[in-house]
């Protein structure tokens, strides 16, 4: 990892959420982490609102780092990561992305599964 990579990894709690702002803050910290889950959100989206408690579980319950990005805020990551839906989930696993769940709310318990299963 480059000494810029490492720079743009921002600061975060392994419990809780860390709220990225672009594509590049998104691969800094999959590049600097063997396991994340990614929330792909857009603020007013209600079912947004409504798993953003599971994915806080998910932080906790968990060896996985846990972010949350608006693609609105990075139109690339739409494009890059196949964004057609939110919310959209995605989990990357030694810096591959290795599983997606883009059908509306999740329930908890199986997200952790599938997060834990890749740890």
């Amino acid at each position: 990892m480059t000494n810029t990579q490492l720079d743009s990894v921002p600061d975060y709690d392994d419990d809780r959420p860390v709220e990225l702002a672009s594509g590049e803050e998104l691969d800094a910290l999959v590049a600097a982490n063997d396991l994340v889950l990614a929330d792909f959100y857009t603020k007013g989206c209600t079912l947004c609102q409504s798993i953003e408690p599971v994915v806080g579980n998910v932080a906790r319950a968990t060896d996985a780092v846990v972010a949350t990005l608006n693609p609105q805020k990075d139109l690339a990551l739409v494009e890059e990561y196949d964004v057609r839906s939110v919310p959209t989930l995605l989990v990357f696993s030694e810096g591959e992305l290795v599983e997606r769940v883009a059908d509306g709310f999740v329930e908890t318990e199986r997200l952790v599964e599938l997060v834990e299963q890749y740890e």
